[in-house]
């Protein structure tokens, strides 16, 4: 059987069960839990330093109001970034990849943001639809124009998330395979390949983390318009 390159996006099941709800459980089992002990390990003592980092980097921007959000958006952080790493992984699924998860996370969230906007100031979030100074007869082209891309915002956050994974793993596939073939035509060029496969996991790694940062940094810079 023929295998495609694009299978490996296809959500595993097993005796017929997806295993799709499994994997978007995974990042919650391998967080720390609480304890009552004093002195806490290494490895929750650097997760404690980087969200403290995080949550500061993030609402730095934002007014009183917008700290509500931090608990959600370091959770969506945490868990996008656990997802998209272990989709690196060996013989695993990367729910990331699929644009219909990543739309149910973007939606919703950006449509709170406009709610929050539309309940607390109304006149500030439909005065972004029209800039100061427009001349008259542009008025209502700037407000479709604006409108449109209002829409659009959740969209781009998903396609933003699905298109750079599933670029990322094409890639190592491609690499892995054209690798695989060379090793006893070319050893030479095939070694080559696999210290270009091994970098390109590391920038992989890379993007995964940075992906997850994006998308929340945006979810907060739509809040921050409406707050």
């Amino acid at each position: 059987m023929v295998l495609s390159f694009f299978d490996q996006f296809a959500s595993p099941s097993f005796l017929g069960v997806p295993l799709m709800g499994l994997a978007l459980l995974m990042p919650w089992v391998m967080f720390p839990q609480p304890n009552s002990q004093w002195l806490a390990n290494r490895l929750t003592t650097l997760q404690a330093w980087f969200m403290n980092r995080f949550t500061q980097q993030l609402l730095m921007p934002l007014n009183q109001g917008g700290h509500k959000w931090a608990l959600m958006f370091a959770s969506l952080m945490l868990f996008l970034m656990s997802l998209n790493m272990l989709g690196l992984l060996p013989y695993t699924f990367t729910p990331t990849t699929q644009l219909s998860l990543n739309m149910g996370l973007a939606v919703p969230l950006w449509l709170a943001t406009v709610l929050i906007g539309l309940r607390n100031q109304p006149t500030v979030a439909l005065g972004h639809l029209l800039p100061e100074g427009t001349p008259t007869p542009l008025i209502p082209v700037l407000i479709i124009i604006e409108t449109i891309s209002l829409f659009i915002r959740p969209l781009a956050l998903g396609v933003r998330l699905t298109a750079n994974l599933t670029a990322g793993h094409l890639l190592i596939q491609l690499i892995a395979t054209a690798s695989f073939v060379l090793m006893p035509m070319m050893p030479t060029v095939s070694l080559l390949t696999i210290i270009l496969l091994v970098l390109l996991t590391l920038l992989e790694i890379a993007v995964a983390m940075i992906q997850a940062y994006v998308f929340v940094l945006l979810l907060s810079l739509y809040l921050q318009e409406n707050v």
